[in-house]
Formats: structure tokens, C-alpha cells, sequence
């Protein structure tokens, strides 16, 4: 990883970890996020997985919050540090500890690598 690229990794790990804890207390059910990118195609390959307790909890933030709070939280901070997304719903993905304990017995480097 290049200098500047450990720098804008910093950038989006600082920025996301304050949309995690806004969201932990707002957020039933959510539980933690992260991000997955590849800097030799940044920012299309940028992708953050938004992780709930259930699928309830998902499912129930899905319906209630179309492009909600949790979209909202992290589009602004990507424009805070000058990454800008087309679309966010391109970059945020929504799954759940019970659907990664479920399918890959609770190992998330193997669910993140699919």
C-alpha cells in the first residue's frame, strides 16, 4: 500500500468509526461496520458492509429507513474528506452476525472475501 494510500485508509477508518458510534446508539439492532477497498481502483471498489445483530434488525432498519440514517452518516463523511460517491447505495452493503454465523460459521474474513 502506497503512502497516500495508508493516509486515505486512515481518513475513512477515523471517519466510519464516528459513524459507528452515532449509529450504535441510534440504531436498534446495529452492531458495527467496516470497509473494503482496493486503491488501485478507488473510489469505485470502495465498498462498507453495515453489520445488525439479526436479520430482524436489518430487515426492519431496510424498510423503515430507505437511504436512511446510516447512508446519510457516512455519505457525509466521505464528502468530509473529499471522497465522492455517485450514489451511496452503489457502497453500502447491509448484513447481519446471524447470516454470517448461519452461512460461514461466524468467520467474517471468509464472508467479506466473497
Amino acid at each position: 500500500m502506497r503512502k497516500s494510500d495508508k493516509k486515505l485508509d486512515n481518513q475513512l477508518r477515523l471517519g466510519l468509526t464516528e459513524v459507528c458510534e452515532i449509529a450504535l446508539k441510534d440504531i436498534e439492532g446495529f452492531v458495527w461496520l467496516t470497509h473494503l477497498v482496493n486503491y488501485t481502483n478507488f473510489p469505485s471498489s470502495l465498498r462498507i458492509v453495515c453489520v445488525f445483530d439479526t436479520n430482524e434488525n436489518r430487515d426492519a432498519y431496510l424498510r423503515n429507513f430507505q437511504h436512511g440514517p446510516i447512508e446519510s452518516l457516512i455519505q457525509s463523511e466521505l464528502a468530509s474528506i473529499g471522497i465522492k460517491v455517485k450514489k451511496i447505495a452503489d457502497v453500502v452493503r447491509f448484513d447481519s452476525e446471524e447470516n454470517c454465523d448461519n452461512e460461514h460459521n461466524g468467520n467474517w474474513a471468509k464472508r467479506l472475501a466473497n
